[in-house]
């Protein structure tokens, strides 16, 4: 297991990781992207912004990096790093397959992504994410499963991720939506051979999300790594727009309310690695301040009243514009 590194370091920040969600395409749903991202968002201005952001992470202790497929051109922003910093040969790689990035470089777009969780799409997107990551990829990731996906049932594509997993590459899966606790355990049962097919899961987990907490943790105590994205809820956690209370907590303690936010999710015992979702450099070196702040039980206690209906926190997020 490529983590197996990670759960070894001793650099509080190497259970952060830098996803490339926000930086691979010019649109995305966190919120004031058009404060975060230069007034040129082509290709190479994001090629340049991304580079910006590894180089920041990796100087800071980040060792995990999270791409994807419909991540825009984050792939290959991420292999031409990669291939220009051969020391950094400690990062673990992770990416996903499941959806296909159809907004053509475009900020407003009928449709951004489309996705497909069957077998004639994952050997397309593996082919495509090989030939530019190539032996660098640690982590293959079904993006987005959800209870109802045919990922969870289709014993042919078990069958071929089972075969990645013998060539080397860890085999995972992200979640999403009000029944990630569903689809978790869903995952936790499919097996190949006998063995458990999934070594790795992805959720949304935030103060205003913990309803798949219990079974994060289920996964964790059957030796899955758990990989938290969203801890900042697109935004809605982070300056100020972030509640009172976390931008009190985070004045308390000379932080920012980022820094808040994501402390909460690297505080649950079973987070193996947190996702910072940064967009400048300046946004990462504050979400790497979570690693030392202090959440007492009186501070966790306040965060944990933050807590929003599932049905209701992802209706909200479904309605946040591409921008």
């Amino acid at each position: 297991m490529p983590f197996a590194r990670l759960a070894t370091a001793t650099t509080p920040t190497a259970h952060i990781g830098l996803g490339l969600a926000a930086v691979g395409r010019p649109g995305y749903i966190n919120l004031h992207r058009d404060r975060d991202l230069p007034g040129d968002r082509g290709v190479e201005a994001l090629r340049e912004r991304t580079h910006e952001l590894l180089d920041a992470a990796y100087a800071q202790g980040v060792r995990y990096i999270d791409a994807a497929r419909s991540y825009g051109r984050s792939e290959e922003f991420l292999a031409d790093w990669l291939k220009a910093h051969p020391e950094a040969d400690d990062v673990v790689v992770g990416s996903k397959w499941g959806y296909t990035y159809t907004a053509d470089w475009k900020v407003e777009a009928e449709a951004h992504e489309v996705k497909d969780h069957g077998l004639a799409t994952f050997l397309r997107q593996r082919a495509e994410t090989g030939a530019l990551l190539g032996d660098r990829l640690d982590l293959y990731q079904i993006h987005s499963v959800t209870v109802d996906s045919p990922a969870l049932t289709d014993r042919e594509l078990h069958a071929r991720l089972a075969g990645l997993a013998a060539g080397g590459v860890t085999v995972g899966l992200s979640t999403s939506g009000p029944r990630q606790a569903d689809a978790i355990r869903a995952a936790l049962a499919v097996t190949v051979d006998g063995e458990p097919l999934f070594r790795t899961v992805q959720a949304t987990f935030n103060a205003l999300e913990t309803s798949a907490g219990a079974a994060l943790a289920e996964a964790h105590d059957a030796g899955l790594t758990v990989i938290v994205k969203e801890g900042m809820a697109n935004g809605r956690l982070a300056g100020t727009e972030a509640p009172a209370v976390i931008r009190e907590i985070a004045a308390d303690a000379g932080v920012g309310a980022d820094a808040v936010a994501l402390a909460f999710v690297l505080y649950q015992p079973w987070a193996g690695v947190v996702l910072s979702g940064a967009a400048t450099v300046d946004q990462l070196a504050g979400n790497l301040h979570a690693a030392v702040v202090d959440l007492d039980e009186e501070r966790r206690s306040r965060l944990g009243a933050l807590v929003e209906d599932p049905e209701a926190y992802w209706r909200y997020r479904a309605a946040l514009p591409w921008g």
